[in-house]
């Protein structure tokens, strides 16, 4: 008869140490295997070959292997659907239970509620926990039961609550005398799930330094005084709870709301599926958007006449990234100035941003066009020249990225502000009263 065993799922949590699934796997009484799975569901939506996210967490499976490879381990990668898969998985192991970590995503729940399903059609245990959040689903509710919708609200008593006890790590490498003694198993290579090596460069892991500067410095583009671990945040190559202590350690206030800001999106995306294609204000799906594709075009491409859009639009396609500022400034753009849909926006963000994760994107997609909950009201229709006059007075950030505004050479104005504002204003109004 086969071993019986755990398995530990990984999926957004791309690492050993302090991962509450982990933890919990290995203190069960059965060894633990560990299993990564290349969805092709969701492979499939990727239009980019070479696109760096695969590259990047195919990486991360390579290190992690690595390091169970020492401690006379491996992690199990397959290719395909998760239903496929996991009928393989019971055939080939005696699996007694299955530890993974918390998702919010709509299409995720859907997944995870279907395995619960054929896990206890064979007698297997399923286990969930929470990990990549501080406070998830109904843990921070208004005195009525109900979920809040504004954030300052939501973050003092997340603030409030938050203690000791929710950022303490799980101490998962202690328990690695808990694995299961295998040999390595080969990693699919990149060739093989049909994707190619990406060049692009990955934001590294250490933030610790960045925290003092934060607040004073974090909307000057220019400064690059911002993290950049959305990413490993986005893939779990970072606790959530090692980011809370380090800001609570060093007084970085302004972060630690930051990553309140996270969890807020996701438990609105918990209770609100919707979002995902409607607006959080029913109203708003009134907009008569123009949706002009050469509009669309222009600015996908950094050709707006705008120089602080433009920059931005050039470091994202160039680079996966976009300063958080900036963020803001090229949705309030695309939905008010173009009168061009957020979803058009949101779904080009999903495509490019390598920290892309669909609560923070949605909600900060739809707070920009004036849609979503605690959304910047319609009528604050932010004027990108001013922008860039406050935020990178010295054009830093702008010569950088947009090399031809130094010669006087780059595009002209696509729209002009004053007759885009009140139109927009118009436009909205117009929904809003039918």
């Amino acid at each position: 008869m086969e071993k019986e065993i755990s398995i530990c799922w990984l999926r957004r949590d791309l690492r050993l140490n302090d991962n509450a699934a982990l933890y919990q796997a290995l203190k069960s009484p059965y060894p633990v295997l560990i299993l990564f799975i290349f969805d092709t569901k969701i492979l499939s939506k990727l239009s980019n070959e070479e696109d760096p996210r695969v590259t990047f967490i195919h990486q991360t499976l390579q290190e992690i292997q690595k390091e169970l490879s020492t401690h006379g381990s491996t992690i199990v990668v397959k290719h395909g659907t998760p239903e496929k898969v996991w009928t393989e998985i019971l055939k080939t192991y005696n699996v007694k239970a299955v530890y993974t970590n918390h998702d919010y995503e709509p299409n995720t729940i859907e997944r995870d509620d279907a395995l619960a399903e054929y896990l206890a059609s064979e007698q297997i245990e399923f286990k969930t926990l929470k990990d990549q959040v501080i406070f998830e689903k109904n843990e921070i509710l208004k005195a009525d039961g109900k979920p809040y919708t504004v954030f300052t609200p939501y973050f003092n008593q997340w603030r409030a609550k938050l203690n000791e006890f929710y950022i303490k790590s799980y101490p998962s490498t202690k328990y690695f005398n808990n694995l299961l003694k295998t040999i390595p198993l080969p990693i699919p290579t990149l060739t093989e799930i049909g994707f190619k090596q990406s060049n692009q460069k990955f934001p590294s892991t250490s933030f610790k330094s960045k925290l003092a500067d934060y607040e004073d410095k974090r909307d000057f583009p220019g400064t690059d005084a911002t993290t950049h671990i959305g990413m490993h945040l986005r893939f779990g190559t970072i606790s959530i709870r090692e980011a809370a202590q380090q800001a609570l350690k060093q007084g970085a206030d302004k972060w630690l709301s930051e990553l309140a800001w996270r969890d807020f999106y996701m438990m609105i995306l918990w209770h609100f599926p919707r979002i995902v294609n409607q607006s959080f204000k029913p109203a708003y799906d009134n907009i008569k958007w123009l949706n002009n594709e050469s509009d669309f075009e222009a600015w996908c491409q950094g050709k707006t006449g705008y120089p602080l859009v433009d920059a931005g639009m050039r470091q994202l396609n160039q680079t996966g990234y976009m300063h958080n500022r900036v963020r803001m400034v090229v949705a309030s753009f695309l939905t008010k100035h173009l009168l061009i849909d957020w979803r058009w926006g949101e779904t080009y963000f999903a495509e490019k941003l390598l920290d892309y994760e669909m609560a923070s994107n949605i909600g900060g997609w739809q707070w920009s066009c004036g849609c979503g909950n605690d959304a910047a009201p319609y009528f604050r229709v932010f004027n990108p020249e001013l922008q860039a006059k406050k935020f990178d007075p010295d054009q830093v950030y702008i010569n950088h990225w947009l090399p031809e505004y130094k010669t006087k050479k780059h595009a002209q104005p696509i729209v002009e502000h004053a007759f885009a504002r009140e139109r927009v204003l118009k436009v909205f109004k117009d929904a809003l009263n039918e």
